[in-house]
């Protein structure tokens, strides 16, 4: 199966760090099993990648990770890898989504899963712009971090406008690869575009769960907009 990859793969994808992916097994929605997720990093490589910074969700509701555990799972991970001659390297951190939970976090000055210098990745709900969002970012902004807003394109209340707004108060953003071919939808793949347009993308990640996001993955390489994305000052390959 890597050899379909490499064979449809003909644009030679420039990245070699992805930063945004759910490769950790059983902590969330991504990978089950250290065997799938092996799986997946060798099809990284033959795209090119040689590090991967993954980044199971934090979320109060649904996946209560922690630092500890996902440091665990990683070192587990790495021995996967190690046993079977797989020499990507592999960092965690976390995608951390924007409630209580996480601004009491803040509040106490309580240990984030950064990667990078000081980079936080966060999500919000996807309907509706949280009301704390802007105390968020200023809270973490003075702390030292960098925030970083995974994939604003999916936002159903995103607009120029409001992007705009964020990226005035020092939010980075991190668009999906996979959007850039309507792997969500045809509306989010626009967004994603005028964000690539104005240039306002500073890192992109695959945000990649299991083989359909791959897929998806080996697809976009080969979008125009993916060339254009990896044409801009890009943090990727400085992580």
């Amino acid at each position: 199966m890597i050899s379909f990859f490499r064979s449809k793969n003909k644009f030679q994808n420039p990245l070699r760090t992805d930063m945004h992916s759910h490769l950790l097994a059983g902590l969330d929605d991504g990978v089950k099993t250290h065997d799938e997720a092996l799986e997946l990093i060798k099809h990284f490589a033959a795209l090119g990648y040689e590090k991967l910074i993954t980044t199971p969700h934090i979320m109060s509701d649904y996946y209560r990770n922690e630092p500890e555990p996902i440091k665990e799972k990683l070192r587990e991970l790495n021995t996967h890898l190690l046993q079977h001659n797989i020499p990507l390297t592999i960092e965690a951190a976390a995608e951390y989504f924007l409630d209580e939970d996480l601004m009491q976090k803040v509040e106490l000055k309580k240990e984030l899963l950064t990667f990078g210098k000081k980079y936080l990745l966060f999500e919000t709900n996807f309907l509706t712009e949280p009301y704390q969002l802007n105390d968020f970012i200023f809270k973490v902004t003075i702390q030292g971090y960098k925030p970083i807003l995974a994939h604003p394109e999916r936002y159903a209340y995103m607009t120029m406008e409001k992007a705009e707004a964020l990226r005035d108060r020092g939010v980075l953003f991190q668009i999906n690869i996979p959007s850039l071919v309507g792997f969500y939808s045809k509306p989010i793949q626009r967004l994603a575009y005028k964000m690539i347009d104005q240039g306002w993308v500073e890192m992109l990640g695959s945000d990649c769960h299991s083989m359909i996001y791959m897929k998806a993955l080996n697809e976009a390489i080969q979008n125009k907009y993916f060339r254009k994305a990896v044409a801009l000052p890009l943090l990727n390959n400085s992580i």
